[in-house]
């Protein structure tokens, strides 16, 4: 994907080293809605994630890439298996989260992930993996970063887009 029809990201790999930064300002702007919202467990449609659920799915997205991305410095390429995001939800009991819980879990995620990727070295970035959603894919560490960048801002759209 270069680019996301739906919310007009744009995956630009030169943007990467900046990630870090755009991922945490967009987490914490998540937890205050988090903090200070009513109703976020609350699904507009049947067919489409509450606010809550939405936070918990960026929360363990930002966990899930940061095992990647360790994965990716000490392995030659290695594999990443799906993360299993729509299990997720009732196997974790997303609707059923405290919302103060999942901010803070939330930020320390990011904090988690973005600490990994502000560690990174030049020859680091262009470390691969495979990437198997929605298909196997190679992909570098820079493309990790965008990527979760572009989840982030996805998502946090979706929860703006529920709660308007």
């Amino acid at each position: 994907m270069d680019h996301c029809e739906e919310c007009g990201f744009s995956y630009d790999l030169s943007t990467a080293r900046q990630a870090g930064p755009a991922i945490r300002v967009a987490v914490e702007e998540m937890a205050d809605i988090l903090r200070n919202a009513k109703d976020l467990a609350i699904r507009t449609r049947p067919d489409v994630w509450s606010p809550l659920e939405y936070a918990c799915h960026v929360r363990d997205v930002l966990l899930v890439q940061r095992e990647r991305a360790l994965s990716a410095r000490r392995i030659e390429n290695p594999s990443c298996p799906p993360m299993g995001r729509d299990e997720r939800v009732d196997h974790d009991g997303y609707a059923e989260q405290t919302p103060e819980d999942v901010a803070r879990q939330a930020t320390d995620a990011a904090q988690l992930f973005t600490n990994v990727l502000d560690r990174l070295g030049d020859s680091d970035w262009a470390r691969s993996l495979v990437y198997n959603f929605p298909e196997p894919t190679e992909r570098s560490l820079e493309w990790l970063a965008v990527h979760t960048l572009h989840e982030v801002r996805h998502h946090l759209r979706d929860i703006r887009g529920q709660l308007a």
